[in-house]
């Protein structure tokens, strides 16, 4: 909740910077204060031996990194999908409630409508700080309810009931799968992982001794600078509804545009 905290009300390009400037800091310092105590020359009898080690710690954290940001990814692709499938599923329920009874389907009308504008304007909010909305909570349960207390007549009011009620199933689901993605779906104890491993990678440089103190200096800050952009790439989509890196609500505006008070429109 805390790393959510600092995306909702921080910035992306300040919290970039400090994650850069962190990482600067540490493996450039770390860097130079095992030069200053020990001498170029001592450090550079690990060259090999420690070359060699660091190929196999950089392997194995890269491998986890990029695990992470591909999943982080898989699952804001997934959240997009869902919060689309939603908006799609409301227009498409607001279209068969004109062929259920009358003041039934008027109800389910107003009741989709309210929903998706607070969804829209209340629940993307709260959201942002990995919470549901109780406006739009209390609304879907209105919805339910009417549908349910609808009494279909005949074969055709029947059919359509019936995919009313399919059609309010994927709302649900949508909804409940794009809740459960707003607060991250990455472990603390993974978080926990990558910063420990990112701490043992930029430290590694530490045991070189390079004759060229300025192109050691460089390369451990391009390393650097690549760790921190991508532990800030896999913080920034997994929060998908946080930050400046988020889903868009214009799914849900577009829907309401297309919920007339009478259809097909004039």
């Amino acid at each position: 909740m805390q790393l959510i905290q600092v995306m909702n009300y921080v910035p992306l390009w300040i919290v970039g910077t400090a994650v850069t400037a962190a990482a600067l800091v540490y493996s450039i310092g770390l860097m130079l204060v095992t030069r200053t105590v020990f001498g170029v020359s001592r450090l550079s009898e690990n060259n090999e031996i420690a070359g060699f080690k660091f190929a196999v710690v950089g392997v194995l954290y890269a491998v986890l990194l990029a695990f992470v940001v591909i999943a982080v990814w898989e699952e804001y692709r997934s959240t997009e999908a869902a919060v689309r499938n939603e908006a799609k599923a409301a227009v498409d329920l607001h279209r068969v409630a004109y062929g259920l009874p009358v003041e039934g389907g008027a109800e389910i009308r107003q009741r989709l409508i309210t929903y998706t504008d607070h969804v829209r304007k209340f629940e993307w909010e709260t959201m942002a700080r990995g919470m549901p909305s109780s406006d739009a909570a209390s609304d879907l349960d209105a919805l339910s309810r009417t549908i349910f207390d609808i009494q279909p007549q005949g074969w055709r009011e029947f059919a359509l009931y019936q995919h009313a009620l399919g059609l309010l199933a994927i709302l649900t689901d949508n909804r409940n799968e794009r809740l459960d993605s707003s607060d991250g779906s990455v472990p603390g104890l993974l978080w926990f992982v990558l910063i420990v491993g990112g701490l043992v990678t930029l430290g590694y440089p530490a045991f070189f001794g390079a004759t060229n103190r300025m192109a050691q200096t460089l390369m451990t800050a391009t390393l650097a600078v690549l760790v921190a952009l991508a532990l800030l790439l896999a913080l920034a989509l997994d929060y998908p509804f946080t930050g400046d890196v988020k889903i868009s609500v214009l799914p849900f505006a577009q829907a309401l545009a297309q919920m007339p008070p009478t259809w097909p429109p004039p």
